[in-house]
């Protein structure tokens, strides 16, 4: 493992909540495209499969900056286990309908009510805040931690559309449930490191979306959801039409390890480089990328340009996380980071369900059409908010981040540490 990541787990505690939010996070790549195979191999129907997985995506976007805003104020092990438990249970009632062939609409209540998913991702990466905020070491945990979110999106599409179609069709939505619970239990188990919680009395302003700045970012994020959501979505279709569906998996594991491989290298970098021009090149990129989609006519060409569509999604994800970090107040860091992940879920139903029609309309070719036109909308609005994203941040008093439980604070005595954090920080 390179020095400086190595160097992040110096805080006890570190490795396991880490490796709790990987299991916890499963469900992010698995439970979505695990309701489009299953749906599709029960029903036949792409439209309501997308349509679902839209719907999930939606309630997500509705209740999970509600979670975290709860988190903020109660705390993590409070609010993420009944949260959980409404998930798991709703995607429980999900599969049971499908599998009955109850009307579809007994299907889309299930989808809403599983959208109480907790982000198991924000959790983590507000623990990293409470660590390490305002440091040169927090870009390497971002980076780390988007790291591991491909990890996640190569493992999990492999292993909820290879179950649902060499097992039963069923199985792909039940293993992201089990993972889900997995984590968040486990993750709400370590309490020495959980940030702590600030009362509703330190919550002034109302919520975390009325930084400028961070309107900037969910409503880019809505478009670069659009895209996830028709990439998942056309290429399960694209590989049916070409006969060789349980092959999307693979397909979609590509787009993921370039995403892996470029997030990996960007945390070993420490950039001095502004931070917005960064992000607004990143999301350029992505657009562009979309390109080469519409002109595929093979699974193997197909993995070859979203491997390379998938080296700007990283870096891209870690300046985002960095800039809600520099831009929003402390005691709403992870209502915060649940908007931009509130924005991708926008995106994906739009995306997903755009795509879905289109695949059913005109085939798998022109579902892809959908991407380039969502990377230009991504790309058009990065531009126009680009000078919000150059504000100066919010003065913070007191502590650089907020104490995590325990005493693993930002300040924690470390003199090592704090001897990093006197070189500077990201910029």
């Amino acid at each position: 493992m390179p020095s400086s990541y190595r160097d992040i787990f110096a805080v006890p505690g570190a490795r396991g909540f880490s490796a709790a939010g990987l299991i916890g996070r499963m469900p992010l790549s698995m439970l979505g495209i695990g309701i489009v195979t299953m749906i599709s191999q029960l029903t036949g129907r792409y439209g309501l499969a997308g349509a679902l997985s839209a719907a999930l995506a939606v309630s997500a976007a509705v209740l999970g900056p509600q979670v975290s805003r709860l988190v903020d104020r109660h705390g993590q092990r409070r609010v993420l286990r009944p949260a959980m438990l409404i998930a798991v249970v709703s995607v429980a009632g999900l599969v049971l309908s499908a599998q009955q062939r109850w009307p579809d609409w007994t299907l889309f209540v299930f989808a809403a009510c599983a959208g109480s998913t907790p982000s198991v991702g924000s959790m983590v990466r507000a623990r990293w805040a409470a660590v390490y905020g305002g440091t040169r070491e927090l870009h390497t945990a971002y980076a780390f931690e988007s790291v591991v979110d491909e990890v996640c999106f190569i493992f999990g599409p492999i292993l909820s559309i290879g179950l649902s179609t060499a097992w039963f069709p069923e199985a792909g939505p039940l293993l992201a449930a089990a993972f889900l619970a997995a984590g968040v239990w486990w993750l709400t188990a370590q309490r020495g490191t959980e940030p702590a919680p600030h009362p509703r009395g330190q919550h002034t302003g109302g919520s975390a979306l009325r930084s400028r700045p961070l309107q900037v970012l969910v409503a880019t994020f809505v478009a670069m959801g659009a895209i996830f959501g028709t990439i998942d979505v056309v290429t399960v279709a694209f590989a049916e039409d070409e006969g060789h569906k349980a092959m999307a998996s693979l397909v979609l594991a590509v787009y993921a390890l370039g995403s892996c491989l470029a997030g990996a290298i960007f945390g070993l970098l420490h950039l001095k480089s502004d931070m917005a021009l960064r992000w607004l090149l990143g999301v350029s990129a992505m657009a562009v990328s979309m390109i080469p989609l519409q002109l595929v006519g093979s699974l193997p060409l197909l993995a070859v340009a979203l491997f390379v569509a998938g080296l700007s999604i990283a870096p891209t994800m870690v300046t985002t996380m960095a800039l809600v970090e520099q831009h929003v107040p402390r005691a709403k860091l992870t209502e915060g980071m649940t908007w931009t992940s509130t924005g991708l879920a926008v995106g994906v139903a739009l995306g997903s369900s755009a795509a879905g029609w289109a695949v059913d309309a005109a085939g798998p070719e022109a579902g892809y059409g959908v991407a380039g036109v969502a990377g230009v909308l991504a790309a058009a609005v990065a531009f126009l908010g680009y000078r919000r994203l150059r504000e100066p941040a919010p003065q913070r008093p007191g502590p650089s981040a907020p104490q995590a439980r325990g005493g693993a604070g930002a300040d924690g005595g470390d003199d090592d540490r704090d001897g990093k954090r006197d070189k500077g920080r990201v910029a």
